[in-house]
């Protein structure tokens, strides 16, 4: 099941495009696409970030700080497009920089950045690396058929009055959060918010639900996941994300379902995302 042809994507991109691979399968899909249409992508490979099967395709291998590296690489390799892709686990700090002619010369609003949020941060690198005639566009527009449909239930399972309740309220919460620029997501059960997604990222989040559930601090099972995109977030980066990860985590958690923001989610691996959802019996419905 597709919402759009893959031939399209990526067809307006001109020029040779480079992905910043972080971790998760964001990175590898966008890769695999454009390595299908012919169109051979360089690959930015984050140490200790990305999934190992992005070595075979034409990389170099840089730290999260090493910008030089990568302004350096892009230019050999006769890069036009920039995309960035996956999370990334260790957050910079400004101890970590390596100051040399190209840091220098962005340094006071690199500082100001890092003492920001994480969409500050990202805008102030994506300015950074366009100031070197560089185009980073969002994954959105490589690949467009990943983006969850307009409000549609996805599953055989349907979210009933009491899960319908949950959604309002965890989707007002993750409205709350973003707008903080701290993290796209939050869960409700039992008709109160009962986790938000920070620094740890949404499958951690998932993971303290079911300590939470061992320590009877909630209900025993029921709830739903819900992640929207921030409120005025940079879109070319990070926009959240599903998978059959997440469902299985979901699963584990023992929740009832994820709801997600209708064109501003991607939905990774979605034949498999969709039969796994129904198999565990998790509803997946769109904002």
């Amino acid at each position: 099941m597709q919402y759009s042809d893959p031939q399209l994507a990526g067809e307006a991109l001109s020029g040779r495009t480079a992905i910043i691979a972080g971790n998760g399968v964001l990175p590898l899909t966008i890769a695999t696409i454009l390595r299908d249409q012919g169109k051979a992508p360089f690959l930015i490979i984050l140490r200790d970030e990305t999934d190992p099967e992005l070595y075979a395709f034409e990389h170099c291998e840089i730290s999260i700080v090493e910008f030089s590296v990568l302004i350096r690489s892009l230019k050999a390799a006769g890069i036009r497009n920039v995309v960035l892709a996956g999370g990334v686990r260790s957050r910079p700090y400004w101890r970590d920089l390596r100051v040399d002619g190209p840091t220098l010369r962005v340094l006071p609003k690199i500082f100001f950045a890092l003492n920001k949020g994480d969409d500050a941060l990202l805008r102030a690198f994506i300015n950074l690396v366009e100031t070197y005639g560089f185009r980073v566009i969002g994954a959105h527009e490589v690949v467009p058929m990943l983006l969850a449909p307009k409000k549609a239930i996805l599953t055989r399972k349907c979210p009933n009055k009491q899960e319908k309740y949950n959604i309002a309220l965890a989707l007002e919460a993750a409205r709350q959060l973003g707008a903080l620029d701290i993290g796209q997501g939050a869960i409700a059960v039992g008709g109160r918010v009962v986790a938000l997604e920070g620094a740890e990222g949404t499958d951690n989040m998932l993971e303290r639900i079911s300590q939470m559930r061992q320590a009877r601090s909630i209900p025993l099972q029921g709830g739903v996941l819900v992640k929207i995109m921030k409120p005025n977030q940079e879109k070319r980066a990070d926009l959240p994300t599903i998978g059959l990860k997440t469902v299985e985590n979901v699963y584990r958690a023992k929740l009832c379902g994820i709801a997600i923001e209708a064109g501003h989610t991607f939905i990774l691996d979605l034949e498999k995302t969709i039969k796994a959802a129904d198999r565990y019996g998790i509803f997946i419905k769109t904002l």
